[in-house]
């Protein structure tokens, strides 16, 4: 049985908020939204309707969640955006797994944008699944995001290396229940309706981001003033300029993190440059599979995000950094369809010749993202970021 769907929780809500019922199991009726079933019938209808695939994943969520009166740029611009980070991990007996998130990275995405946004949320964690809070909250007409092991998901394929999935923090959203029947919207693959889950099975992917096992978070009001457009600029301008982490990784991220791929792209001597790395044709067929995904579908929007950075920045009034962030998308788009297109059979000039056409083509883009970050806020305007909760 699927549930009906009804408004969003803070569309012409009252100043109550899920915090309220959290912790009231009785189940027989919430202040917000009158009568409703409980935990006597255990079934709530969906909190909210709108499912529509979006250009950026968590982005679409967070838009959703909140009763879809956001555009998904504006939600994307405020989380961070675009960033840059770019590693190799090899395992024995593997192919290198060449990784490049495009997106704003590592805080979460959730927490940042209402951060930004200025709802106030609450962000839990605990031991085990706390069922009677996610339930209580889903009564009180509020989504329930939650961090889990996207590979303990029935829907997803098997991940190449379950290690490295089990350790992605994963964002999906809880939106009723009926039962023990969970209905979560994930976003994967253009997905436009809920996926129905069992309440163990879902059990264990909330359980398998050790991480952040068994995290959740529920808003908990309105906004308490307006979004905070200067600072999610400057504090993205920060990512691509300066540290990140505060260690020797930050060689990986940002604009740093460009250079060293470009110049690995370009290395034919070292066993860390491309040519030596991928000289296979198991290991360049996954390497050019992995510069597509991680452009197009993982992680970001198509395009590396900069297309749907450059849409926030026109509505932050930037047009200027919009069309040379748009135009560095392009660039972007262009490494990842000549990935896409490589012949899995090519021979050593063949693989040269590509590598050195993706090592122009993120010349390209770096050239272009440095001219636009000069004339957006500088990283000394950007307060802190807003907790991981």
């Amino acid at each position: 049985m699927r549930p009906c769907a009804r408004p969003p929780p803070w569309v012409g809500a009252s100043e109550a908020g899920p915090s309220d019922f959290l912790d009231n199991c009785t189940g027989s009726s919430v202040a917000a939204g009158g009568p409703r079933r409980g935990y006597a019938d255990r079934m709530t209808a969906l909190v909210y309707e709108d499912f529509a695939p979006g250009r950026h994943r968590e982005a679409t969520l967070i838009r959703h969640a909140l009763g879809s009166v956001h555009d998904e740029a504006l939600v994307a611009g405020l989380a961070g955006g675009i960033g840059f980070m770019y590693f190799v991990f090899e395992y024995a007996g593997r192919p290198p797994m060449p990784t490049i998130v495009a997106q704003a990275h590592p805080d979460p995405w959730v927490q940042v944008a209402l951060g930004r946004l200025n709802i106030p949320y609450e962000a839990t964690r605990s031991a085990k699944p706390r069922w009677n809070r996610v339930e209580a909250a889903l009564d009180a007409g509020a989504p329930v995001f939650c961090t889990v092991d996207r590979s303990g998901l029935p829907w997803h394929r098997p991940a190449p290396m379950a290690e490295l999935a089990a350790a992605d923090p994963y964002v999906v959203v809880v939106v009723g229940y009926d039962g023990d029947t969970y209905y979560v919207e994930d976003g994967a693959d253009g997905a436009e309706t809920p996926y129905a889950i069992g309440r163990e099975e879902f059990g264990a992917a909330w359980s398998g981001h050790k991480k952040g096992r068994h995290q959740m978070v529920v808003t908990t009001g309105k906004p308490a003033a307006e979004p905070d457009l200067d600072a999610a600029i400057a504090a993205t301008v920060s990512r691509l300029t300066g540290p990140v982490l505060g260690n020797h990784f930050d060689v990986n991220f940002g604009f740093s993190g460009m250079e060293k791929f470009a110049a690995q792209l370009r290395d034919t001597t070292t066993k860390t440059g491309w040519e030596r790395r991928f000289a296979t044709p198991e290991a360049f067929a996954v390497g050019a599979g992995r510069l597509h995904s991680c452009l197009e579908e993982e992680w970001t929007a198509p395009g590396a995000t900069r297309p749907l950075y450059a849409d926030f920045l026109d509505l932050a009034g930037h047009a200027e950094a919009a069309g040379l962030f748009r135009e560095s998308g392009r660039q972007w788009s262009g490494l990842a369809e000549l990935a896409r297109t490589a012949d899995p059979e090519a021979d050593a000039a063949g693989r040269r010749a590509l590598f050195d056409a993706c090592a122009e083509l993120v010349d390209g883009a770096l050239a272009l993202e440095r001219e636009a970050v000069t004339s957006l806020p500088a990283p000394a305007e950007a307060p802190a970021e807003a907790p991981a909760g």
